[in-house]
């Protein structure tokens, strides 16, 4: 999949189910699914890497959200040990209810760490900005220049120290980082007037009569929307009648138009557009259709099993075997990377 709009449902649904289940196994099959997939881009040869170890922060999350309710809430009937005294939210019954409870917490948030994580592997930052509508192209500008600045700043950082060996400069203390801070805050104004100019001198933020009238048009027709919406709302919670659902509609309707509108008066310039291919529409449709498939309120499927609650006495999760096949519809991402890989290496023979 090259299309960060595929990525971004595979996400999507990836976040659907973290947040709609509780039920240990389901669990363990997403995060597993998760993990096949970044291991597939890892194989393909992606240059991105984590800053981190992400299963030494996943344990981290594990370990701190067990220790944490486990300490914290004393509630279920299999105790482990107490801990004497009278010490606020800490003395108490260590219940294995509640670690179970704190690890499954834990499990969830390593889920969607993994997820986010799997996603920066497979699209580049140009991409992910990409998606922010036209109507926010300063936002967009503002949040390239943004993460770009981090990089830029660690490279001329290496370059100072280098440069600065070179002059048998030595690190003993506090005192030595002064040679290094100053043109490293010099290099960094320096770069910024240069960014500044470069971006007066193509026009950025600049307007015309003509494009601040489509401008006041396009918010005029969202702060409308807003104020339907708000009524809709209104009007539904005072009387249930399904009038205010249309208001609604009718609000998300105008929003829509304004931030259209907004968008026609800001122009992109793409160098390399990535073009849709099956595979694009085979992964956003079998990210929607996993949760379709769970969210469909049919007896057989067992949609109370995604519900598991280890109070007041542990037991056993229930499983089911149609929502568990389901679940394995996220590793279709992870299958299409290893399928592209194949026929590379044997276009190459």
């Amino acid at each position: 999949m090259k299309q960060a709009w595929s990525w971004v449902a595979w996400l999507v649904a990836v976040i659907a189910m973290l947040s709609i289940t509780r039920n240990p196994l389901y669990l363990v099959i997403i995060v597993l699914c998760i993990i096949f997939v970044g291991v597939s881009l890892g194989g393909e040869g992606s240059n991105i890497r984590p800053p981190f170890s992400l299963w030494k922060f996943a344990g981290f999350i594990i370990l701190l959200a067990t220790g944490f309710n486990a300490l914290t809430s004393h509630y279920g009937h299999t105790v482990l040990f107490a801990i004497p005294g009278k010490v606020p939210l800490i003395s108490g019954n260590i219940t294995i209810e509640a670690v179970v409870y704190g690890a499954t917490n834990g499990l969830i948030l390593t889920g969607m760490l993994a997820g986010f994580t799997v996603l920066n592997l497979a699209l580049p930052v140009r991409d992910l900005i990409s998606l922010i509508p036209r109507a926010f192209f300063p936002v967009a500008v503002v949040t390239s220049i943004a993460v770009t600045y981090l990089p830029t700043t660690l490279k001329q950082f290496k370059q100072i120290r280098e440069a600065q060996e070179v002059r048998g400069h030595q690190m003993h203390g506090l005192r030595d980082w002064l040679p290094l801070l100053m043109p490293l805050l010099v290099g960094g104004l320096e770069h910024a007037m240069q960014l500044a100019e470069a971006m007066t001198a193509r026009g950025f933020a600049s307007g015309s009569p003509e494009k601040g009238k489509h401008l006041l048009y396009a918010r005029g027709l969202m702060l409308a929307g807003v104020l339907v919406l708000i009524a809709g709302w209104l009007l539904e919670i005072g009387t249930a009648t399904g009038y205010g659902w249309v208001l609604v509609s009718c609000g998300v309707i105008l929003i829509l138009l304004g931030l259209w509108l907004m968008g026609r008066q800001s122009r992109r310039t793409i160098y390399h557009r990535q073009h849709w291919d099956w595979q694009d529409g085979v992964g956003i449709f079998g990210a929607f259709a996993i949760v379709a498939v769970i969210l469909f309120p049919a007896p057989a499927l067992g949609r109370e099993t995604m519900y598991y609650d280890p109070y007041p006495a542990l037991q056993a999760p229930d499983f089911s075997l149609v929502i568990g096949l389901a679940l394995l519809g996220l590793l279709l991402p992870g299958l299409l990377v290893l399928i592209n890989s194949s026929n590379r290496i044997k276009y190459s023979k």
